[in-house]
């Protein structure tokens, strides 16, 4: 219940506080009379989007990526295959899925409502995850400082990158919000790919640094104890 209500009061806030900043972008806006082009829609101008665009992809991005290495090490250290078991590794797996569909729809598709919805849903789904994964660790082992300091970088590093995306994509957020008509409602690659080589250092990178760690974890929890999700005598493996 706890987790619920947490999830739903962060939901809440987020929503009103992009309601109210889109409110003063449009009363800003018509203050300011017609714009011509496309640049009077935008909250940062095309020099300020690339900024944006490079602090996401090599500043962000390997933040979370390295934070997910930390917790993974935090894990081994508590002998986690003897302690929460199989159960949450494979609930910090389903955190990598929920958190890297939003990366992969980033890295790929042109940004637009749909795409903005796909990044908010995942960001909460992720939350809620986090507090689910939480509030099961804590009745296991113990979750030292160093852990929940990466679980703040885990938490936050999303937020701001959802953040930094929808400022940058401002009319699509707009869009999505309903102040403005947007006639795209289909997944689209992107005009302007990113560097190939930039995307496959990516997903390469997120593979390595961390889905291939849960996995090993995934692999001790199994050897440790065979066909059960939790390490004790009455955990089978549909418990």
């Amino acid at each position: 219940m706890k987790p619920f209500f947490l999830v739903t009061v962060s939901a809440a806030a987020l929503t009103l506080g992009a309601g109210l900043l889109a409110r003063h972008r449009s009363r800003k806006a018509a203050r300011a009379g017609p714009q011509t082009g496309p640049r009077g829609e935008e909250a940062f101008g095309p020099e300020a989007r690339e900024l944006t665009r490079k602090a996401i992809q090599f500043f962000i991005l390997p933040i979370w990526m390295a934070a997910g290495a930390a917790d993974w090490w935090q894990h081994r250290a508590s002998d986690i295959q003897d302690t929460a078991g199989a159960k949450e590794t494979l609930i910090h797996l389903l955190m990598l899925a929920e958190g890297g569909v939003p990366v992969m729809a980033g890295l790929l598709l042109e940004i637009d409502p749909l795409v903005l919805s796909v990044m908010i849903a995942g960001f909460f789904l992720h939350e809620a995850t986090a507090m689910w994964d939480v509030s099961y660790a804590v009745t296991a082992r113990e979750v030292k400082p160093a852990e929940q300091h990466a679980h703040s970088f885990l938490e936050m590093v999303p937020l701001m990158a959802l953040v930094l995306v929808s400022l940058a994509n401002w009319p699509q957020l707009k869009a999505l919000a309903g102040l403005r008509v947007d006639p795209q409602k289909r997944l689209r690659l992107k005009k302007e790919p990113l560097a190939p080589a930039y995307v496959l250092g990516a997903l390469g990178s997120m593979f390595v640094i961390d889905v291939l760690p849960y996995l090993e974890e995934l692999l001790r929890d199994w050897r440790a104890h065979p066909g059960r999700l939790v390490p004790t005598a009455d955990g089978p493996l549909h418990a």
